[in-house]
Parts: C-alpha cells; structure tokens; sequence
C-alpha cells in the first residue's frame, strides 16, 4: 500500500495539481512538476543507495531541512513557483514514507 500511495503522490497527484492551477498549460506544468523529481539524485551520495528503513527528510542534502527552507523560499518569486511547488510535493510524499517507515522498521 506504501508504494501505491508513493507512487501516486510523485506521478498521479502533480498532473491534478498541473490540471488545477492552469489547465490551458498543464502539460507544461506536470512536465516541471515531474523533473522536480531529480531532486533524488542526491540519493546516489548516500551509501547504500537505497535503505528501505531510511527516512530521506533530514539524511540527504537535497532533502534536509536548509533546503527545503529553500524551497519554501522559491515559492516567493512568479518564475520559480511550479518548481518550489514540485519539490515541496516531493519533500511531502517522503515525508509521508517515513512515517510509514517509522511504523514498519
């Protein structure tokens, strides 16, 4: 069930946040939304890459509190908005895995 909700909150959830703010652009915007998702290369950094029983919010440097400080200050300018929205998404979603991550391991 984890997976299932992961896997909507990156994939399906961006395309009705993309509908929702404008739908005359929306391809646009999911197409943003969803490159905010390379925001996980920082996973590559971490040793082993992939830890099922670790949380990303706060281990990896694209996902510690700093940055997504920054994130929340990108929400500010007009340009970098949809990008400040995507990454907060993704900053959720993991944050939403790792109270299942809390639960399970």
């Amino acid at each position: 069930m984890q997976q299932a909700i992961h896997y909507f909150l990156h994939f399906g959830f961006p395309l009705i946040v993309a509908l929702a703010i404008d739908r005359s652009k929306w391809l646009r915007m999911y197409g943003i939304l969803l490159l905010t998702m390379l925001v996980d290369l920082d996973h590559l950094f971490a040793n082993p890459i992939f830890d099922p029983c670790r949380c990303s919010i706060g281990f990896h440097p694209l996902h510690s509190y700093p940055a997504i400080a920054a994130y929340i200050l990108l929400l500010l300018p007009r340009k970098t908005r949809i990008v400040a929205i995507g990454l907060l998404l993704h900053m959720a979603t993991d944050g939403i895995d790792c109270l299942f991550i809390m639960k399970h391991c």
